[in-house]
C-alpha cells in the first residue's frame, strides 16, 4: 500500500507540472514572472515554485521522465523519505541559485533531479548495500551523462543543476549518515 502511494505522490507531481505548463502556455508564459531571480526579494518565492515551472513542452518533457524515474528510485524509502530529500533539494539548491547564480529568470524542475541523482549516488555511499550500490550503478549507467549539465551553456542554469546536485548530495548526508559514537570516534 505505501509504494502505491509514493507512486500516486510522483504521479500527482508529474501530472501538476503538466497542468502549470498548459496554464503558462494558456496565458504567455506569464508564470515564468514566478521564477527564481538571484538576489531579488522578487526571487525569494522563486525558490519554492521554480521547480515546477518550465519554458516550454520540450524542457518539461526532458525533466519530467528523469523526475519520474529518480523520484520513483528515491521514493522506494519511502513517503517521507522522498519529500525530506525534496525539500532539502529545492529549497537548499533554490537558496544557492538564489545567492550565486546568473542574473536572470531560473525555472525547471532540472536541480530537483540532479539533486535526486546525487541522492541515489550517494545514498550507495553512505548507506552501503547490495541494493543501493546497484541502483546507484544504474543511475550512473543511465543518467551519467547529467555530469555534463554542469558545464555552462546560454540559456542553462548550470548553477541550478550544481547546486541541486549538492543540495542531494547534503540530503544524503544529513538523513543516511549513521550517527558517530564516542567509542568509534575515540578509535
Amino acid at each position: 500500500m505505501d509504494a502505491l502511494k509514493g507512486f500516486k505522490t510522483i504521479a500527482s507531481l508529474a501530472i501538476f507540472m503538466v497542468a502549470l505548463q498548459l496554464l503558462n502556455v494558456a496565458t504567455g508564459y506569464s508564470l515564468v514572472a514566478f521564477g527564481l531571480v538571484p538576489r531579488t526579494v522578487h526571487g525569494l518565492g522563486g525558490i519554492i515554485t521554480s521547480p515546477f515551472l518550465h519554458a516550454s513542452f520540450a524542457h518539461l518533457s526532458a525533466n519530467l521522465i528523469p523526475f519520474l524515474i529518480l523520484g520513483t528510485l528515491v521514493i522506494v524509502d519511502g513517503l517521507n523519505r522522498f519529500l525530506g530529500v525534496s525539500a532539502i533539494i529545492i529549497v537548499l539548491g533554490g537558496a544557492l541559485v538564489w545567492l550565486f547564480g546568473f542574473s536572470g529568470v531560473h525555472i525547471g524542475a532540472s536541480g530537483w533531479v540532479f539533486g535526486l541523482w546525487a541522492y541515489l549516488l550517494s545514498r550507495a555511499w553512505f548507506h552501503r548495500s547490495w541494493g543501493n550500490l546497484i541502483t546507484a550503478s544504474v543511475v550512473a549507467l543511465l543518467y551519467g551523462g547529467l555530469v555534463f549539465g554542469f558545464l555552462p551553456r546560454q540559456g542553462v542554469s548550470f548553477e541550478g543543476h550544481l547546486f541541486g546536485a549538492l543540495a542531494g548530495f547534503i540530503a544524503a548526508k544529513i538523513l543516511l549518515s549513521a550517527p558517530r559514537n564516542r567509542f568509534n570516534a575515540a578509535r
